[in-house]
């Protein structure tokens, strides 16, 4: 048997069976001035073995086709994967016939994908009817790719979603739970912190899921300012000492010596450094350690999150930050998360101009993320008032439109419990009702309401009382668009359930006073 004449792939070449070496050589010099890759077989055995291999055709005589090799031949076709249809070119003498002449269940019929070329064939009709086949085993694997994507893909879409039934169970399960002791009268304090802490937990889950979308699709938009690296994540490990505390984990915290400045966003670079903080401690076994070091090199701010927890695999690190991506060997199913922390992490970062990179030294020893971020210029001003540091201020008059009864009974028991006088309504007819005859200083309107929606309220009320009332968009829905669309409504402010107490805090203490 002849060598391939080039370095083409298995799949690519053209397999010939004549009815003597002449004829063979003869063809496949044809082929290979044609640039096409070629390789003779001595008879259907050998060509059915190379078939097997990789072949993006046949190329036959009719005189090979006896009954055994026809047997040979219909085999190797039952054997195929179901994408591929092979492409068969029979060269015809009068022994075969023509499709237009075959009888039902004829030769041709069950070999597929046949070609018929009647001898003597001219060289222009045969490399026309080899690059066809060629051609038409083309798409066969482009299709076969295809398919493996699609197969992948739902692969990973189921496992997300299992992933994610299982994540969404562990916190509601937990919440559940607690409010039924909670109606026993057991621990209130105790587990009033459960359903507190469990609550944060699944908003942060849907939040990252709604973020990630929004980074890797270029939706998101940074609120830059000059922002401390130090005091952000400084905040960020004080907000994980209790859970640091639960799994008995050593933690030591290098600030350096001075505030480092970056512009950036603090929202955005709190959620950096909570996921890698959070992350350390999922990874930690109890009686481990966490360490966190902020420092500068040159123009960079450099942050640093060391564990001694499960490490990470040599072939796992160039994947790591890839969407779904976990590590194996979490020590804590019901701490797992979704895969997308660290996806989100170096989407942020890269938003900052920043960089982020994972070492480890394998399984068990551990592993550390470093973050660098350029410093921003010495002379902007200093980092704004963040809203952990922001007071409640004095109590306002405010209307809550609210129509779910549960979130409308909890935020006006939430509000009055810090001073405030609250009033509410179900629908959006009534709130402008009530809002026209009570003079409100601030209005914390939902969007979804029946009736009249949340924009409608937000523009007559606008349109009564001026810049003279604070108007606050409370919904679900929190992508750029929908902040948009509340801002030319005439509200103030946007904020997504579940509610951040601190932010509201805020808005309200700067709210008009009537």
């Amino acid at each position: 048997m002849s060598a391939v004449t080039d370095e083409a792939p298995l799949e690519q070449r053209l397999l010939v069976l004549a009815p003597t070496g002449r004829d063979g050589a003869l063809t496949r010099t044809l082929l290979v001035r044609a640039g096409l890759a070629a390789e003779v077989c001595p008879d259907m055995a050998a060509l059915c073995v190379e078939a097997e291999r990789g072949a993006a055709g046949l190329l036959v005589a009719d005189e090979t086709l006896t009954p055994a090799g026809v047997r040979r031949l219909v085999a190797l076709l039952a054997r195929q994967p179901p994408w591929s249809d092979l492409p068969i070119v029979v060269f015809a003498g009068q022994r075969v016939a023509t499709p237009a002449r075959e009888p039902p269940g004829g030769v041709l019929a069950s070999l597929g994908n046949v070609t018929l070329l009647d001898r003597p064939v001219r060289p222009e009709t045969m490399l026309s009817a080899a690059r066809a086949a060629l051609r038409a085993r083309r798409r066969q694997y482009d299709a076969r790719e295809e398919l493996v994507r699609q197969q992948q893909a739902v692969r990973q879409r189921d496992q997300f979603l299992a992933m994610l039934g299982h994540e969404l169970r562990n916190p509601l399960g937990v919440i559940l739970l607690a409010a039924e002791m909670l109606e026993m009268g057991a621990q209130a304090d105790r587990q009033s912190e459960i359903i507190r802490r469990q609550g944060r937990h699944l908003a942060r889950l849907v939040d990252d899921l709604l973020d990630v979308s929004r980074v890797t699709t270029g939706k998101v938009i940074l609120q830059r300012q000059p922002v401390d690296v130090v005091a952000v994540v400084a905040r960020c490990v004080q907000s994980a000492r209790p859970a640091l505390d639960a799994q008995r984990l050593r933690l030591s915290f290098d600030e350096g010596r001075a505030p480092l400045l970056v512009d950036g966003d603090p929202v955005r670079l709190e959620q950096v450094f909570v996921n890698l903080v959070t992350n350390a401690i999922k990874y930690t076994p109890p009686g481990g350690a966490v360490a966190v070091r902020v420092e500068r090199e040159g123009e960079a701010a450099v942050v640093r999150v060391r564990d001694t927890g499960v490490g990470i695999a040599r072939e796992m690190l160039p994947r790591i930050f890839d969407l779904f991506t976990q590590v194996a060997g979490t020590l804590d199913r019901s701490q797992g998360g979704l895969g997308i922390g660290l996806t989100l992490v170096r989407s942020l970062v890269e938003l900052h101009s920043g960089t982020v990179e994972a070492h480890s030294e394998g399984a068990g020893r551990g592993s550390e993320f470093v973050v660098r971020l350029p410093l921003a210029v010495a002379s902007r001003d200093a980092p704004t008032t963040t809203a952990d540091e922001a007071g409640a201020g004095p109590g306002r008059r405010v209307l809550l439109i609210e129509d779910n009864p549960d979130t409308r009974e909890l935020l006006t028991l939430l509000l009055e419990a810090r001073g405030h006088e609250v009033h509410a309504a179900a629908d959006g007819p009534q709130g402008v009702e009530r809002a026209l005859a009570l003079s409100p200083d601030a209005l914390i309107i939902d969007i979804g309401l029946p009736g009249l929606d949340g924009y409608g309220v937000a523009r007559r009320l606008r349109a009564h009382f001026g810049g003279r009332v604070l108007l606050v968009a409370l919904t679900g829905y929190g992508q750029p668009e929908d902040e948009r669309r509340a801002l030319d409504a005439g509200f103030d402010a946007h904020c997504t359930k579940p509610v951040d107490p601190a932010r509201l805090d805020r808005l309200l203490a700067a709210s008009p006073s009537n």
